[in-house]
């Protein structure tokens, strides 16, 4: 497999750090674009070249300059579905106008490829039949969702304008190591993290609320082989498996040894019920499919989760 400079935008973020790993594990030169807002540079992997940069800079131009990368992996985003129903302006902006830059430095700079971190859970908002694949009609019920939507809709306009190649991965919940369990996004590492302050946590849609769960290695993994196979294609990377927010308490209530019940709500604004997407087409595609269980991939968030506030109780002790 030949080898290439790839520029990862949202690099230091809890997936795009995770896919610069796994792109470094495998030859391949990474530099990475992030402008903090949620990322953290100790999630940097040590031999990527790190930029504190916002996607929708002008200074963009000189990254590719001075890098020439072959291949774009862009991970950076406004992925909170809360925070773009309070302001789809910014989600807008971030999310398209971001890209649209992006895409317009691709072009002038002879990009090879162009991969997508999209989304499977908020795309196809609340479909009947269940789980949705690739064929599924978009029907978003938040600007979020809208906003990849839009985005991907570019990347094809590009491809058709410029012969751009690209690959759309439409990513299900993504969960594992590295996850914040403070901000909205991440249900899993949020729910470790209250359950581990004896906190009593929040389950939305009464619990019922469903979901698919991917362990962010196997996304990465995903990632990986769209550097050669899948040009021109939007793939889901569901795991076809629907998960309740209730069992999720359930597993991870017994990895923390918590006692209390939860608190069961109704959903918020832009939430779906549930949704679950396949990943059969990765699968032909790829050669793609989960690895990690579900138990295994929520031990290793919880561990995660519990050595990060052993690190911080004991900076605040010292």
């Amino acid at each position: 497999m030949s080898k290439h400079t790839i520029l990862v935008t949202g690099g230091a973020g809890f997936i795009g750090s995770h896919v610069v790993d796994a792109f470094i594990k495998a030859g391949h030169t990474v530099v990475v674009v992030d402008d903090l807002s949620s990322g953290s540079v100790k999630h940097v992997h040590k031999d990527a070249v790190f930029y504190e940069m916002d996607i929708r800079s002008p200074q963009l131009q000189e990254v590719f300059a001075a890098h020439a990368p072959t291949i774009v992996s862009h991970h950076a985003a406004q992925i909170d579905v809360r925070k773009s129903v309070e302001d789809p302006l910014y989600d807008a902006d971030v999310n398209i106008r971001g890209t649209i830059n992006l895409l317009e430095m691709c072009v002038a700079h002879g990009i090879k490829k162009f991969l997508f971190a999209s989304t499977g859970g908020a795309i196809y908002g609340s479909p009947t039949d269940l789980p949705a694949d690739e064929t599924c009609p978009p029907k978003p019920e938040s600007p979020y969702g809208t906003s990849k939507l839009c985005t991907e809709n570019y990347i094809a306009l590009y491809s058709r304008i410029h012969k751009l190649s690209y690959t759309i991965l439409r990513y299900p919940n993504v969960y594992g190591p590295r996850q914040s369990p403070h901000g909205e996004a991440g249900v899993c590492a949020i729910l470790a993290g209250m359950m581990l302050s004896g906190e009593t946590p929040v389950l939305y849609g009464q619990g019922k609320a469903f979901r698919d769960y991917v362990f962010v290695s196997d996304i990465a993994a995903a990632n990986v082989m769209a550097l050669r196979k899948g040009a021109q294609e939007t793939l889901n990377l569901g795991s076809g498996n629907a998960v309740t927010v209730q069992q999720l308490f359930d597993q991870i209530k017994r990895f923390t040894n918590f006692t209390k019940k939860p608190l069961l709500k109704p959903l918020r604004p832009g939430e779906v019920k549930g949704i679950y997407i396949t990943g059969e087409r990765a699968a032909r595609v790829l050669g793609w499919r989960p690895t990690v269980s579900l138990e295994a991939g929520l031990q290793q968030t919880v561990d995660f989760v519990r050595e990060q506030r052993t690190e911080t109780e004991a900076e605040h002790s010292r």
